[in-house]
């Protein structure tokens, strides 16, 4: 895809200076925590490093809260 293909949208995010990309960055990130968003890690089965024991009640991570299944 070429830069004139492109949404509109994103050729202005491309035009803008790093500076300002970064400070928009921070905006949105702001934005995203007010409306509720966490960075908290929901727990994957896939991972090799996953364990049914340490997620379930009682275990080390019993007490996070997952981001996915909240509104």
């Amino acid at each position: 895809m070429t830069y004139e293909q492109l949404p509109d949208e994103w050729k202005e995010w491309l035009d803008l200076s790093p500076l300002e990309g970064f400070r928009r960055s921070e905006e949105m990130f702001a934005q995203y925590l007010a409306m509720g968003g966490s960075l908290d890690p929901a727990p994957d089965p896939t991972s090799p490093f996953y364990s049914e024991q340490d997620h379930a009640p009682g275990g080390i991570f019993a007490g996070w809260k997952s981001a996915h299944g909240r509104r």
